[in-house]
């Protein structure tokens, strides 16, 4: 009661002890009788609540570096294992991205989730110009694995989405389930190529936008009788009863289902690297937030304390003049 009656005599007499100099230029919108008494500690208590949201989220972004960490190596050892399936396709059949067809279908390969830096709106952009650059004159569609670009794709090229597939990471992948996706590709989109843009991983903080390509058989055996790299397929003795049609037909068809399963892994590991450095930045910045939201709480509680020491003082000198 004591304390209580020294702080509301030395409010009352505080401003005619100590007049403020910039009391005539505040504004005359807010009067002392509005501010409610002990309204110095809502700023700390801001403060403090500013503090907690940090520290949770910093909790957060560890936590998720550390799934993205260990879901990046459960996949890096497949995705290297699967190098030795598309290599001796590229041997045989070549990889052409500069063959001239009329058809084109670009595959555009990204994640279902956010958080990973900026792997997805990189194969966007890349699939964007491939588009751009195909001329007036062709034809170029897309088929798109993954929310993320389906998500940027369809403000302005929707009309040239052929096929959209999500959720193919639901799963752990598998060359089943991979091959079961590209024989539904091939069965629902005409193409003369197959241009598939995906990120190779290369380390967890770095990794390579890539373009495989994947001709028709058509396009092999045109480009084979023609001569260059895939004349050399005239050279092979084929046996067995199938004609050379036939055999193109089912290397064209294993090769993008070989090439498709490498992508997705490749692709799958670019984006836990990524997201695993875009968290880890995250957790230092948080850091930095705190020591600031630190020192800005430490600041505000001293000058709290100050003035209301200055109070009490001011009002006891008050009451015993």
């Amino acid at each position: 009661m004591a304390m209580a009656a020294i702080r509301r005599e030395g409010r009352r007499y505080a401003p005619l002890l100590f007049p403020r100099p910039n009391a005539a230029v505040r504004s005359s919108l807010v009067s002392e009788e509005d501010v409610p008494f002990g309204a110095r500690s809502i700023s700390t208590q801001v403060v403090r609540n500013r503090m907690k949201s940090v520290r949770n989220i910093q909790k957060i972004t560890k936590a998720m570096k550390m799934v993205a960490a260990s879901k990046l190596r459960a996949i890096q050892v497949r995705a290297e294992n699967s190098r030795g399936l598309w290599q001796p396709f590229t041997a045989l059949l070549g990889d052409t991205p500069s063959v001239d067809v009329k058809k084109n279908v670009i595959v555009t390969i990204s994640s279902d989730k956010g958080l990973c830096g900026g792997i997805n709106s990189t194969s966007v952009k890349i699939s964007k110009a491939l588009h751009k650059f195909s001329g007036p004159d062709k034809e170029t569609k897309y088929v798109v694995l993954g929310e993320k670009a389906k998500a940027q794709m369809v403000r302005d090229s929707k009309k040239d989405i052929l096929l959209t597939i999500a959720e193919l990471q639901k799963n752990p992948l598998n060359y089943t389930q991979v091959s079961v996706l590209a024989d539904d590709i091939l069965k629902n989109v005409e193409f003369d190529a197959l241009r598939i843009v995906f990120n190779k991983f290369h380390s967890v903080v770095s990794f390579l936008p890539t373009i495989s390509t994947v001709l028709s058989p058509e396009v092999v055996e045109r480009e084979a009788e023609s001569g260059g790299k895939l004349g050399e397929l005239d050279s092979y003795e084929v046996e067995g009863g199938e004609t050379k049609a036939e055999i193109l037909q089912n290397l064209s068809e294993f090769q993008f289902s070989c090439v498709l399963f490498n992508a997705v892994l490749e692709n799958a590991c670019s984006e836990q690297g990524a997201r695993m450095s875009a968290m880890d930045s995250s957790s230092r910045n948080a850091g930095d937030m705190l020591d600031r939201l630190t020192l800005t709480y430490n600041r505000t509680r001293q000058a709290s304390i100050t003035t209301e020491l200055i109070e009490i003082i001011s009002g006891a000198s008050a009451l015993e003049g």
